[in-house]
């Protein structure tokens, strides 16, 4: 499948998050906030990126800034918060945006989706 990073400062929902994705074949890495995910994504290659919006430090919308200016800026962005109106989407820096709280379900739909997408396009 794919290799996702995701980003939470809670750990339940990255416990959560990497075992339901992990589960139906993802490879996932976790980051517990907004500089361990950018150094873990610089270091590594991600198919898809799952972040918190509001986290101490550096945020999602950060996470994502930096995503967008690097070599590897169309890796499509997933934000998860339980206040999704402080996404930045209006400058298109996610791929899509969950509210808190999400089902399971949803959320291995738009994963599906976008790893389907960035395959196709590979292509």
């Amino acid at each position: 499948m794919s290799t996702v990073l995701v980003i939470d400062d809670e750990k339940i929902i990255l416990d959560i998050v990497r075992i339901a994705l992990m589960k139906f074949g993802h490879d996932v890495q976790t980051a517990s906030n907004g500089r361990q995910g950018i150094e873990k994504f610089d270091r590594e290659s991600f198919d898809l990126v799952i972040t918190d919006i509001r986290m101490p430090g550096i945020d999602g919308n950060g996470v994502a800034d930096h995503i967008r200016r690097s070599q590897r800026q169309r890796t499509p962005i997933i934000a998860i918060s339980g206040t999704p109106w402080l996404a930045k989407s209006e400058q298109n820096d996610f791929d899509s945006i969950l509210p808190k709280p999400f089902t399971l379900k949803t959320l291995l739909d738009i994963v599906n989706d976008l790893s389907r997408r960035t395959v196709a396009a590979a292509v």
